[in-house]
């Protein structure tokens, strides 16, 4: 969801790296290992994530790879987001997952580098996946010493909301407080549209739009909450802050924020809502301007906005939320290294972030973000005010997967705010 024209190559232009920066991403040595197994040293198999028809920016950069490689072929294999979890589990199961997958970082996913790890479905990584962890971060990368996961971005989980598409149907400011919040629900909704769009079909963004909305209710009041969760302190069910996140959830419900028919709408939903003016907004990872902005108007003028927090300090979520791993049975382990190693380096680096539309995984709070689609959230990440995507934090997939199933009841009535956190602490494990 990027800018008109102007404004990306303002984006572009700010990602340019300091040189500590660029020394850093460079790295000081190839991922572990160099096994080539039985391929043939040069191609590989790469399986990522997508969410619509676009060109995803593994496809563009592998592309690229390929062009500057002589003689290396890499086979991608694009999956649908709302499966890729349980695909690519599955994939590693039977042995029949690609040499490089995208993966996550921390416990809380299907996809999440920790329990893949500790099921011997990865290979370890070197020195050039480990300078570009964020300080303080180590713990949701690593076992037993080793790092499992080589970071690309630092994604803001908020708000992706065409601002041109507001002010065209008569919202200049994006609400800032619940009270406009709900007004500009209902004046969206009496002129046929949408204030957000929402993939309720799709579990992964109706947890992140949960886990949005947990920022402001739960963790700007709390930050520790998921630590006092791990040492017994406090429940799900017990907690007042998750209750008032599922609230507000079915309030926004209630109040028409969502498309008709959100409860059945795939990534398409999102896609097509953004990108033709039918919604002004929706929960979705920051870089994701980017890919809709191409199918967008000029005028659509995309930004990052958050959500309005309920009392106190408004906050976000912001993590390095997607990494590259290696199969621990790729049959051209080398090959793996290789691009990963490519990209790490500072050109690359650039190159995803022009791509993508995210920030880089190092100094983001230290970039002159005016005049992009983070503006509206800078101020919050110089000030720290971004708690890291809760699910990377929590012990196992099984939490993620039943608050994603329990919002999909909260959509259509067939749960309870009770029945949905204690089927999270019940997964968590008591």
């Amino acid at each position: 969801m990027t800018q008109p024209r102007r404004r990306v190559t303002r984006l572009v232009s700010l990602l340019a790296l300091p040189a500590t920066a660029a020394l850093v991403l460079a790295g000081c040595s190839g991922s572990g290992g160099g096994d080539t197994g039985s391929g043939d040293g040069k191609s590989f198999t790469f399986t990522f994530a997508t969410s619509n028809d676009l060109e995803s920016p593994y496809q563009t950069l592998a592309n690229e790879y390929q062009q500057s490689h002589e003689g290396v072929t890499i086979t991608t294999n694009p999956t649908p987001n709302d499966k890729y979890g349980e695909t690519i589990r599955t994939q590693l199961q039977a042995g029949n997952a690609s040499d490089v997958i995208q993966t996550t970082p921390g416990s809380g996913d299907a996809r999440s580098i920790l329990p893949l790890a500790q099921a011997g479905f990865l290979e370890p990584l070197g020195d050039t996946a480990k300078n570009l962890i964020i300080p303080g971060s180590e713990s949701v990368y690593t076992v037993d010493g080793k790092i499992y996961g080589q970071p690309l971005d630092f994604t803001i989980g908020a708000i992706v909301a065409s601002l041109g598409t507001a002010k065209m149907k008569g919202l200049t400011d994006f609400p800032t407080t619940m009270s406009e919040f709900t007004a500009a629900c209902s004046s969206m909704q009496s002129q046929g549209a949408s204030l957000l769009a929402l993939a309720g079909a799709a579990g992964p963004n109706v947890g992140l739009t949960i886990q949005g909305i947990s920022a402001t209710r739960v963790y700007s009041a709390t930050p520790d909450w998921n630590q006092q969760r791990a040492d017994g302190k406090v429940t799900f069910a017990g907690s007042q802050g998750w209750k008032d996140t599922l609230q507000t959830f079915i309030d926004l419900k209630d109040a028409g924020c969502f498309q008709p028919g959100a409860e059945g709408g795939g990534f398409d939903a999102i896609t097509n809502g953004l990108a033709q003016g039918t919604s002004v907004g929706s929960f979705i990872p920051s870089g994701a301007a980017v890919e809709i902005s191409k199918a967008a108007p000029p005028q659509a003028e995309f930004a990052v906005e958050p959500f309005p927090a309920k009392s106190g300090k408004p906050m976000v979520l912001g993590s390095s939320n997607y990494t590259l791993s290696i199969n621990a049975k790729a049959k051209n382990k080398q090959a793996a290294e290789d691009f990963l190693t490519w990209m790490a380096q500072p050109e690359q680096q650039q190159r995803y972030y022009e791509l993508s539309g995210e920030l880089p995984v190092s100094a983001f709070d230290k970039l002159d973000l005016s005049g992009t689609i983070y503006a509206p959230v800078a101020d919050l990440l110089k000030n720290k005010q971004y708690t890291p995507l809760p699910n990377n934090i929590w012990p196992n997939p099984s939490v993620y997967e039943a608050l994603q199933t329990g919002g999909q009841g909260l959509l259509t009535g067939q749960t309870t705010i009770d029945q949905v956190l204690q089927s999270m602490d019940a997964a968590w494990g008591n």
